[in-house]
């Protein structure tokens, strides 16, 4: 078998993610991982909206802002590269936090295997239940809370 294709790991390999371009800033969201922890809307509500289309307006605040609230979505399903810089810089050390609902939330330099690739990230929340029909990464089904 095969290796996994690899994510190159400027920014730009994302299946299944949309991306929104502004002055200086490309956000992309990545709809499968997010759990709806909502941090970005209580972090900027004028760049995103769930009410409007396109739903993020990464023109409507400061470039260092958005990437500021964009580094707040735990799972990872917010991701941000500034123009001219490198993208989002990874937390070191790693830190791996069990929540009781039996996800991991990790944050780091990490490497995540699927079952089709292999993808390089800084903010995940992985399956600790194996219930997840989107494994590795946890999908909040409500079958696990029980678990813990």
């Amino acid at each position: 078998m095969s290796a996994p294709p690899s994510d190159p790991g400027d920014g730009t390999w994302r299946p299944g993610s949309k991306r929104y371009e502004g002055a200086g800033i490309s956000v992309s969201y990545e709809s499968r991982l997010c759990l709806h922890q909502a941090e970005y809307i209580k972090g900027l509500p004028t760049v995103f909206d769930v009410e409007r289309r396109p739903w993020i307006d990464a023109g409507a605040e400061p470039a260092n802002d958005i990437a500021e609230v964009v580094r707040r979505c735990p799972s990872g399903a917010l991701q941000y590269h500034l123009s001219g810089e490198r993208d989002e810089e990874p937390s070191l050390p790693t830190q791996i936090q069990r929540h009781s609902d039996g996800s991991l939330h990790i944050r780091g330099d990490l490497q995540i295997t699927t079952a089709s690739h292999v993808r390089r990230e800084t903010r995940v929340i992985l399956c600790g239940c194996s219930l997840s029909t989107n494994q590795p990464f946890c999908d909040h089904g409500g079958r696990c809370a029980h678990q813990f």
